[in-house]
């Protein structure tokens, strides 16, 4: 299947393009940043256009409401100009798509305008389900919400709907675990006035693992619904919930591999 179109794919690349150059200018400028597994990423961007049949997820911890985009300021910019190296991800309707302006500059921005509290069967779960297929990369922060305490593990209990996309996928997609910290030190949810502006000199950390353990286990969850499948009725909620226990499990490992190594 063929990338689905943009909604206008010259705005869309220009609005990609400049948000993406000013979160890492303001990365370079007004961070520390550390980047480990970068290039699990890159390799998974060479996969994915080899084969198109095949998406790339990325899934992370949520800390901040500026994770995303500053989060992707780490990567190389002309990747943020282009269809395949620039990411789809999911965004709340009641902050972002509120008025006509902020819903053109979003869905440009290669937004999917979600319904928190809308549950895994809404609009923008089939969307992002859609993107994979086309062989695109979406990210997603399952978590639904911003929750500064998950700068360290455990993750709380995510939100079913990344379970539902990785059921529903005709192809399981490179799934790659993403750790961030420092995001919360740039808008802390404690921070006075002004409320609206970053805060300067976080120490950042962008760590990704290495997908073949997670994609290879949602593959063989898959396996297994589908031959349970053909002697009985399944239950659709329980195998969600198992794919989404999966992402939950490769987060928390990838977090604690983090805290283990600042420790010894």
């Amino acid at each position: 299947m063929p990338p689905l179109p943009l909604p206008n794919p010259f705005v869309s690349a220009l609005t990609v393009g400049v948000v993406g150059t000013l979160s890492k200018a303001f990365l370079n400028l007004a961070c520390r940043t550390n980047v480990t597994g970068a290039e699990h990423l890159y390799k998974a961007w060479e996969d994915a256009r080899k084969s198109e049949k095949k998406g790339i997820l990325t899934v992370a911890n949520h800390i901040s409401v500026m994770d995303d985009p500053l989060m992707w300021g780490i990567l190389p910019l002309r990747s943020f100009f282009s269809n395949r190296t620039s990411r789809w991800t999911l965004g709340a309707r009641d902050i972002m798509f509120t008025n006509p302006i902020y819903s053109a500059f979003f869905a440009n921005g290669k937004v999917i305008d979600t319904i928190r509290g809308g549950g895994r069967f809404q609009d923008a779960v089939d969307t992002a389900i859609e993107r994979l297929d086309a062989g695109d990369w979406v990210h997603i922060f399952p978590q639904g919400f911003v929750r500064q305490h998950t700068v360290n593990p455990p993750v709380d209990r995510l939100k079913w709907g990344i379970g539902r996309i990785l059921d529903e996928c005709h192809n399981v997609p490179i799934v790659i675990p993403t750790w961030i910290k420092g995001f919360e030190q740039i808008m802390p949810e404690d921070r006075g006035f002004p409320k609206f502006l970053p805060r300067l000199g976080a120490n950042i950390s962008v760590s990704f693992g290495d997908p073949e353990r997670v994609t290879s286990s949602l593959e063989k969850q898959r396996s297994l619904h589908r031959e349970l499948s053909r002697s009985h009725t399944t239950d659709t909620a329980d195998q969600h919930s198992k794919l989404t226990l999966v992402i939950e499990q490769a987060l928390n490992n990838l977090g604690n591999s983090i805290q283990n190594n600042k420790t010894t």
